[in-house]
């Protein structure tokens, strides 16, 4: 499941800054988490990236592999695209 949001030309995306953390901290190689769970490399990105969803099997799948709690690791942040300038910050004083 893809999971951006476009409000108002604004693309929403939902990250999960811990699953990064993690991944990081225990310098897991993407590689080999995936085959640890059973899935496809390229999926497994697009999960860390926030494109993709896991369900709740998967997520605490993951959590098992890194040592985790599903719930912590799957913590969402909302990370929104810039948008273009409003005209009154635009303008010279």
């Amino acid at each position: 499941m893809k999971h951006e949001v476009s409000s108002g030309g604004m693309k929403m995306r939902f990250i999960y800054p811990n699953l990064k953390l993690r991944v990081y901290t225990t310098g897991m190689r993407q590689n080999r988490l995936a085959k640890l769970v059973g899935i496809d490399e390229a999926y497994l990105s697009r999960i860390i990236n926030g494109v993709r969803i896991p369900g709740k099997q998967m997520q605490q799948q993951i959590a098992e592999a890194l040592g985790c709690d599903a719930e912590w690791l799957f913590q969402q942040a909302t990370l929104q695209a810039p948008g273009e300038l409003n005209e009154e910050s635009s303008k010279p004083e």
